[in-house]
């Protein structure tokens, strides 16, 4: 077995219970003593069931460690933002930073119209998304408008998905893109957001759309789909509690909200992860009693932050 070889199963033997994957020893591949870091991490990561792109982030991350600490330790799974070419932390210390939101969003429930916005936010959910979709412009400004006002009178955070500029218009507390409509933004565009003072939340699944959400200094960083989900086809496989884990750990400096399959049973195992906020649909529109099952989840959501 060569020196690479050596060193990639060493970091999956390190980790692998705890991705629950049955990896094989990474296959050979030239290396050179200065990229034997970088290749025997990016094989394992691979064998450890991480896609290409994030492979290749944790592989570089895994280099840089071993650069700054000037060890390799199998067992130390990357988790400082310096190795992955994270900007500074705290975040919101950083120029062009959004405007902060709470570090603990609490429970966050994804919504499907104003009236649904409405019903939840005054049984005492502290955070709400409006998800509406449509193509007629007209009734997306109704929606977000209709939404706004709901909130008004309750505590609860309004953040409006994808309608960035409805959000800005009605006076929304903020708003939440998805990696492509963040990709889609001219600089003009996300300075326009800024300067109107919403705050952003940006959706990731896994390492590489971390460092890209990191590069525009949202307010918050929503991880998942922490379990499978049937509410939307998603890109990537379900990220697990394991991952879960080690994203919270990476993106300490931010408000962080856990979404994707989240019900009552999973959430006490989703906030020891240490996030702010976990994100919930169906556990509350297709609950039978929605103002008992948010009362349930936000009593769920607080316990768990208070052990944290």
């Amino acid at each position: 077995m060569s020196e690479e070889q050596r060193m990639a199963q060493a970091i999956i033997d390190a980790h692998r219970e705890r991705f629950g994957v049955e990896a094989n020893e990474a296959a050979p591949t030239p290396f050179t003593r200065d990229d034997a870091v970088y290749r025997a991490a990016k094989q394992a990561c691979a064998a450890l069931g991480f896609i290409d792109v994030d492979a290749e982030c944790l592989a570089r991350a895994w280099q840089s460690q071993t650069a700054r600490t000037s060890q390799f330790d199998p067992r130390h799974w990357p988790d400082a933002p310096v190795d992955f070419g994270m900007g500074a932390f705290p975040p919101a210390e950083r120029a062009n930073a959004f405007p902060t939101c709470p570090q603990q969003l609490g429970l966050y429930a994804v919504l499907p119209d104003a009236q649904w916005v409405g019903r939840v936010a005054r049984a005492g959910v502290p955070t709400v998304q409006l998800r509406f979709k449509s193509d007629d412009a007209q009734a997306v400004d109704r929606e977000v408008r209709d939404a706004v006002a709901a909130v008004r009178g309750t505590p609860a955070l309004l953040f409006i998905n994808d309608h960035w500029e409805a959000a800005i218009d009605a006076g929304a507390y903020g708003a939440h893109l998805g990696q492509e409509d963040l990709d889609a933004l001219s600089p003009a565009n996300l300075q326009k957001i800024r300067d109107a003072g919403l705050r952003l939340g940006v959706s990731t699944h896994g390492y590489a759309e971390m460092v890209r959400a990191d590069a525009v200094i949202p307010s918050y960083i929503a991880m998942g789909a922490v379990f499978p989900t049937t509410l939307k086809r998603m890109a990537t496989v379900p990220q697990g509690l394991a991952r879960l884990h080690d994203y919270a750990r990476l993106t300490r400096g931010y408000s962080q909200v856990a979404i994707g399959g989240i019900d009552s049973e999973r959430l006490p195992q989703v906030m020891q992860s240490g996030v702010g906020s976990a994100a919930v649909v169906r556990a509350i529109v297709a609950a039978e009693n929605p103002e008992e099952a948010c009362a349930q989840l936000c009593a769920a959501v607080d316990a768990g932050m208070v052990r944290h």
